[in-house]
């Protein structure tokens, strides 16, 4: 019997086992997974501390008992793998009773990624948080429900002063101003917290264009969120680090006491309970490479398009591993969801006999902001553009959602961007209300970008129309005529 093994329960270990296994039902299936949790959904994490979810089970897909009891798959929680040898072919785990170590003939690295924690005076501090794990999410979840024990907070009065004031009761400060941070704003604000966003660049959302990153920012600041742009975290200050300053006494070490506030490079400084780390991920490579697993120019593992790496009958999957970019061919590293469990489950049926290709990636992404959506595709970047040869044209249109009489409706701003030469769609970055259709409307592009299909076909799509849901011309289509009209 063959045994394949996985390293991470979550979702590209897990549709690789799933798959596998359903299969090939005689294939040994193990999975090593360090943490108790499998197979969840991270990105609902905000939406359990903003209180619509209500409890972490809710985000479980397939829980352990499942996964051992009806599919057969030897799934070994509170395992952590520490070493993989290649040339034995085996695996070795630490769990609470010692050492194991199991012998593959295909092997699965699904080890994920971790949070960015830059590296800010006092990230240490009690009250500085990250979210990358249910642990995580739980804590925070906690941190909602203690400070509102007694109610809703009181809330100073949230004019246009408020955003400044030095001291808020209830003020939590977000570093980072991408999803994360976009959407824990939301999450924090509807429980009535004064929010502090802190972007170190000159917008938030950055991947998304720049007439979808100034909507969403316009729109969080009218929910009463503190938008800092081209503002640099410098320290998590806390009361003890403050009066020893003054007194000009021994600063505590960072872990001694809960933060205070959050002092920018440039002199800011603002008082929070609460700070979380919304800086971006990297891969979890460690245990790869130090196998001898070949990481690519992304830094993390470089895999065929089988999701094989340089190591015979060795694949990675999910997080951890980059994927060719449908535009540009070359590798790219983007963490998302959907990625994970199809090249997980290509995996899956690659090492029960059929050889699947986990197929590229777009970049595709959405996020919702209190009455927003936002959702972008492909290339934007006129300098990652012009990297990859191509020489952008961007047009942004704003288009009705419905039909004009419909007695419903809003409106969704669409930015497209084409190679002037060849006129390939290279990428679209979409805003609306919510409700309105940004998310839905930007499949179209996603395979319009997928197939390198150009303007004037996409110009040209036969996209569904009834006035509930858009005007005769879809925005997707104005926009593709606009842009061709340019080009």
């Amino acid at each position: 019997m063959s045994t394949f093994v996985v390293i991470g329960g979550d979702a590209a270990g897990m549709s690789a086992a799933s798959k596998a296994k359903r299969d090939d039902p005689d294939l040994d299936v193990v999975v090593f997974e360090k943490g108790e949790w499998v197979s969840y959904g991270a990105c609902g994490l905000p939406y359990y501390i903003k209180g619509e979810i209500q409890t972490l089970e809710e985000l479980v897909s397939v829980t352990p008992e499942e996964f051992r009891e009806e599919r057969d798959i030897d799934l070994r929680t509170g395992h952590e793998v520490v070493a993989i040898d290649p040339e034995k072919r085996t695996v070795t785990a630490e769990h609470d009773d010692g050492e194991v170590t199991v012998e593959y003939d295909d092997l699965l690295i699904a080890t994920g990624a971790e949070a960015v924690v830059p590296s800010i005076d006092g990230r240490d501090r009690e009250g500085v948080y990250t979210l990358g794990s249910m642990t995580e999410g739980k804590e925070l979840r906690e941190f909602v429900a203690r400070s509102r024990e007694d109610g809703p907070l009181e809330q100073p009065d949230r004019g246009p002063a408020c955003h400044f004031l030095e001291s808020c009761e209830g003020a939590v400060g977000l570093v980072g101003g991408g999803y994360i941070g976009v959407e824990m704003a939301e999450a924090l604000a509807e429980n009535d917290f004064e929010v502090h966003l802190f972007q170190r660049g000159d917008r938030i959302l950055k991947g998304f264009s720049e007439a979808t990153s100034e909507a969403v920012r316009e729109h969080i600041e009218s929910k009463d969120v503190a938008v800092y742009l081209n503002s640099e975290v410098e320290a998590f200050e806390g009361a003890a680090q403050r009066a020893a300053e003054e007194s000009s006494g021994d600063e505590p070490r960072d872990g001694d006491e809960e933060i205070e506030a959050i002092v920018t490079a440039d002199g800011e400084r603002i008082e929070v309970e609460m700070a979380l780390l919304g800086t971006g991920v990297r891969p979890r490579t460690d245990l790869a490479d130090e196998a001898g697993v070949e990481l690519g120019p992304t830094g993390a593992i470089a895999t065929d398009e089988y999701r094989e790496t340089n190591l015979p009958d060795v694949y990675a999957a999910g997080d951890c591993a980059e994927a060719e970019h449908v535009v540009t061919g070359d590798p790219a590293y983007v963490p998302l969801a959907l990625t994970a469990n199809r090249h997980g489950r290509a995996v899956g049926q690659t090492v029960s006999g059929t050889p699947t290709e986990g197929g590229g990636i777009a970049g595709t992404a959405a996020v919702k902001a209190f009455d927003v959506e936002a959702a972008r595709t492909g290339i934007l970047d006129h300098d990652e553009a012009m990297e990859a040869g191509f020489d952008p044209v961007t047009e942004t249109i704003d288009a009705k959602s419905r039909a004009g009489y419909y007695p419903e409706g809003g409106t969704v701003k669409v930015t497209l961007t084409a190679d002037r030469d060849t006129e390939r769609v290279l990428g679209a970055s979409l805003v609306s209300e919510y409700g309105e259709g940004a998310v839905h409307r930007s499949h179209a592009v996603v395979g319009a970008v997928t197939e390198g299909v150009t303007v004037a076909e996409l110009a040209n799509y036969d996209l569904a129309y009834a006035p509930p849901f858009n005007t005769t011309w879809d925005p997707i289509l104005t926009a593709a005529k606009v842009l061709g009209g340019e080009l």
